[in-house]
């Protein structure tokens, strides 16, 4: 981080991994500690950040039944995990202690507005440039030393995605200035993650919902990197060993093997 001190810095992830959120958490510890001021966005529902700066003001006793009722029920994507659940709590409590740290959810459009205004980019464009305003606008309302934003990996690239009319930029793009921004791929040894996959005998239908039944949400395989650097967690600008620069990204977090992290607030039966 000191070697190159940038405003924004996006750990792209993969959903549902204990470790990633565990991390992100152990380095907004350590900076907070030496008197930094930190503003960490967590790729929760925009519409929903106004209760969570109220629930962030709470004490901390009361912050994590306040957390559990916006909107954690019954996501199984990995995003409401429990790691991500605890990444919050440990930072609330942080700020409890003193600690100069807020949290913003920046998903999605925060309102109709928004979502009018980027209308008009290709494909995936507007829900990207949404995320970014969404980010810039929380980090414009303080003085931060480090925007911590963790976030699924497509969104933190550098490089637009897609081909022809369907090519759109990600969030990390319209953040600000390249120069503005470190990158951060998430790298890992194998283990496992939650995540929600097609079954293999599924058929979806064009334009139509995907059927409850045709996915498997648990505890997955998760790929590992093809060396294993044996080394505890950490954050390395440049190359992979062994492979040649990803222009998407500034460098790499690497977290060793992975566990999956399953649903913080388990769906409400009926």
């Amino acid at each position: 981080m000191s070697a190159r001190r940038t405003r924004y810095v996006v750990f792209g992830e993969v959903h549902g991994t204990r470790e990633s959120p565990e991390f992100v958490g152990m380095l907004a510890c350590g900076l907070a500690s030496r008197g930094e001021r930190l503003l960490i966005g967590v790729e929760h529902d925009a519409t929903s950040n106004a209760a969570l700066q109220k629930a962030w003001q709470l004490p901390d006793g009361q912050f994590a039944a306040a957390l559990r009722s916006l909107g954690w029920a019954g996501r199984l994507d990995g995003v409401a995990s429990t790691a991500m659940f605890e990444l919050l709590q440990r930072l609330h409590e942080l700020k409890w202690r003193g600690r100069a740290i807020d949290v913003v959810a920046f998903n999605g459009f925060s309102d109709d507005a928004q979502r009018r205004r980027f209308s008009d980019l290709p494909a995936q464009g507007p829900h990207e440039a949404g995320q970014a305003e969404n980010i810039r606008k929380a980090a414009a309302s303080g003085r931060y030393d480090h925007v911590l934003v963790l976030v699924g990996n497509l969104h933190a690239r550098k490089a637009p995605v897609g081909d022809g009319a369907a090519r759109f930029k990600p969030m990390a793009m319209r953040l600000g200035p390249p120069a503005e921004i470190t990158t951060l791929n998430m790298r890992g040894a194998g283990g496992s993650m939650w995540n929600c996959l097609l079954k293999p005998n599924a058929q979806p239908e064009p334009g139509k919902p995907l059927p409850p039944d045709a996915i498997d949400c648990g505890n997955h395989a998760a790929g590992g990197s093809r060396v294993d650097l044996g080394r505890r967690p950490f954050v390395r600008l440049g190359a992979f060993p062994g492979e040649p620069a990803d222009p998407s990204y500034d460098g790499y977090y690497w977290l060793g093997r992975v566990a999956g992290s399953p649903p913080a607030v388990p769906a409400v039966s009926r």
